[in-house]
């Protein structure tokens, strides 16, 4: 398999083509990204398997032309509200399967509209398949399997452990920076009584999570909201949900107040909170068995005819604040992207359509297993074995 990997020499891409070049199955990578210097030096430092590539995503000849040797496709050139509708279809266009780690909800919609032209082409492409949007939707898809029935599903994590990677090709304002003014600003889409809503970003919502104390969440616009509903529309309610870090101060919320109000661009206000970020001293307190869950999949419905709640969490020695154990942002999103490769070039997913994690393509326990097998060989967590590293809480 040839691998065309935009956006590759990024602070997410490089974290997946590291692993990548590993896979035996995988026997060509091309680094396509904006910043070709950048981009030969990162491949300069891989196996011979990689090489590098110059690349305008918004040139769409080029683009296309780069795709005409390529097997697979993986996309993590952000912010994917521009840039994720047009790479999707020109893989299509090119026969490419594709895979990327989109965490905008706006494109998302617009991506899995291409399902039947994916099917016509004979294309398989899976959309969010990083951490949030990825492991999220694999730990709440098995708390759903849990139970009889369901009718509400939660994603959520701690905002306080997303940082953005230091080393990226990337020139300019941060694209995980904007990516957040985007989604904390404007109204997001959610799904609750049923129905699409166009909800306020940061309004609280109270989380019963099994097993520890009710605490707030707070609505952050992303993908899992919109492709639960989509693919269980038996749902009455999908909400992805963010807490911990200054997810609640009144400096953030000043920032987004100046974007609302037009005061400010979303480019300038990404600017301010990367200054922010950069000056905050990062307290490090062991978390309690009774804190909220660095990242989690809540289910709520029926078991055996009673009310029922499962929730399965993200555990472990590396989920704790200054842990020797440090995954981080960039392998903790791009390890599973590489996984996603990993299985589709070993013909552990071949159906054509354009899918999100939890759509059934990928069995979430399998695809868990990978993904902390290939942590656990990077040094990032300490044990592969799934239980050592998910856990599953009942009501």
């Amino acid at each position: 398999m040839r691998v065309l990997a935009i956006g590759g020499g990024g602070g997410m891409g490089r974290h997946a083509v590291s692993l990548i070049q590993s896979f035996d199955a995988v026997i060509e990578i091309t680094v396509a990204d904006l910043n070709e210097t950048s981009a030969n030096s990162f491949a300069a430092e891989m196996n011979s398997k990689v090489s590098a590539l110059g690349l305008d995503v918004n040139d769409s000849e080029a683009m296309s032309r780069a795709m005409q040797n390529a097997d697979i496709v993986i996309n993590t050139s952000g912010p994917f509200y521009r840039f994720g509708v047009p790479i999707l279809q020109a893989a299509i266009n090119e026969g490419c399967n594709y895979l990327d780690i989109c965490d905008d909800w706006e494109p998302t919609i617009e991506m899995l509209k291409l399902d039947q032209a994916a099917k016509t082409a004979g294309v398989t492409a899976i959309v969010g398949l990083g951490a949030s949007p990825g492991l999220s939707n694999m730990l709440a898809l098995i708390a759903m399997q849990e139970l009889d029935e369901v009718s509400s599903v939660f994603t959520g994590w701690d905002l306080g452990g997303a940082k953005p990677e230091e080393e990226s090709s990337q020139e300019g304002p941060n694209a995980a920076m904007i990516h957040g003014i985007e989604q904390m600003t404007g109204k997001v889409q959610i799904y609750r009584n049923g129905a699409v809503e166009l909800a306020s970003p940061l309004a609280p919502v109270p989380v019963h999570y099994p097993g520890i104390p009710t605490f707030k969440g707070y609505i952050f616009g992303h993908p899992e909201a919109v492709t639960f509903p989509h693919n269980y529309p038996g749902l009455t309610k999908s909400i992805n949900l963010a807490h911990g870090g200054d997810i609640d101060s009144i400096l953030l919320k000043a920032i987004l107040a100046l974007v609302n109000w037009g005061i400010v661009g979303k480019e300038r206000a990404a600017k301010l909170l990367t200054w922010f970020e950069g000056q905050r001293k990062e307290e490090i307190t062991k978390k309690g068995s009774k804190a909220p869950p660095v990242m989690y999949g809540l289910a709520m419905g029926t078991k055996s005819s009673c009310d029922a709640t499962v929730g399965v969490s993200w555990v472990g020695e590396a989920t704790q604040p200054g842990s020797r154990y440090e995954v981080g942002m960039g392998s903790a999103t791009g390890v599973p992207l590489a996984c996603g490769v990993k299985f589709m070039s070993e013909g552990r997913i071949n159906e054509s359509g354009v899918f999100s994690p939890e759509a059934g393509l990928i069995d979430p326990k399998e695809f868990l297993e990978e993904v902390f097998a290939q942590l656990k060989n990077l040094g990032k967590v300490p044990s592969s074995v799934l239980k050592d590293n998910i856990k599953i809480s009942y009501s």
